[in-house]
């Protein structure tokens, strides 16, 4: 019976992440501007000019859609990596891309000057059918996806794990590993502490665990909260410090307090999904809020 829970548990996780990037409209909301009181100290280091100005032409590619630039407003990619600190000629690991929204943005920045590896779910791991064949599915419209953009991306690695039992890649191989809104999937699946210390292993010493996440309350439930998406931060801290990380710093750039976070189907309820409204005043009231209220942490693997 335990192993049935838990296959049933990564199969809804799973399924929430997949819905979590489905594409949608652009929402009506006029999203705050980014300050730079905004980043708690320490401040990261600052970008090489030539690469942030390779970022800038990489966020305003043709290869990225209108829809999906029209999220920058409110994801703040170019905040959100010099945040986390990436650099040229890094290693770098992208868990559970979703729909590849970051992935379009990682893959050419890097291509050239550093590499991109990209982590998806072994079809294999999971015993029901159908989930299995759609996560497969999925797994190949990602690969299509890279090969159609190849002359963008460059090679781009991609690597499948067991969210059972994760090995992504081999010890001390990357400089750094990002997932973006993943958290709460694995708090569900109860596969989050093998997840933090997937990421502490793959890591080298003195490597950067970026993380962006859906925020609950403080003090919320970690098992009631994930259902609908959110994770408290400060289980997360807890998830990644037990995993041996050390919190480097914290950056409200993806919080939005307009996210009440009591919606029925959670934060699919918000853009970009706009999910389970029925009419248009629901799908522009939804709209207006917003992306949800997330929290944006850089933590560090001790490099002794």
């Amino acid at each position: 019976m335990r192993r049935i829970a838990l296959a049933a548990a990564l199969i809804a996780a799973l399924s929430a992440c997949q819905r979590q990037e489905a594409p949608a409209p652009t929402p009506a909301a006029e999203p705050a501007p980014v300050a730079e009181a905004m980043i708690t100290k320490p401040e990261p280091p600052a970008m090489d000019a030539a690469f942030a100005a390779r970022l800038d032409e990489v966020l305003a590619g043709p290869h990225r859609s209108d829809e999906n630039k029209a999220r920058d407003a409110f994801r703040h990619p170019r905040e959100t990596l010099t945040f986390f600190g990436i650099a040229p000629g890094m290693t770098v690991l992208e868990v559970n891309l979703g729909g590849g929204w970051y992935t379009e943005i990682l893959a050419p920045l890097l291509s050239g000057n550093g590499t991109l590896i990209t982590a998806v779910v072994d079809p294999a791991s999971i015993e029901n059918e159908e989930s299995r064949n759609r996560v497969a599915n999925g797994n190949a419209q990602f690969r299509e996806m890279l090969g159609g953009k190849i002359d963008v991306f460059g090679p781009v690695q991609v690597a499948e794990y067991d969210p059972r039992n994760p090995v992504l890649g081999l010890p001390g191989s990357v400089d750094m590993v990002v997932t973006f809104r993943n958290t709460h999937g694995w708090v569900r699946a109860g596969t989050a502490e093998a997840m933090y210390r997937a990421f502490f292993d793959v890591l080298k010493p003195g490597g950067v665990l970026g993380i962006e996440q859906h925020r609950a309350p403080a003090g919320g439930d970690p098992a009631e909260w994930a259902p609908k998406g959110y994770v408290p931060q400060e289980h997360v801290i807890a998830l990644a410090t037990a995993a041996g990380f050390v919190l480097e710093a914290e950056s409200e750039i993806n919080a939005n307090p307009a996210d009440t976070k009591d919606h029925p189907q959670g934060v699919w309820n918000l853009p970009p999904n706009l999910a389970g409204h029925e009419t248009d005043e629901a799908r522009a009231r939804f709209a207006a809020i917003g992306e949800s209220d997330r929290m944006t942490l850089r933590f560090r693997k001790p490099a002794g």
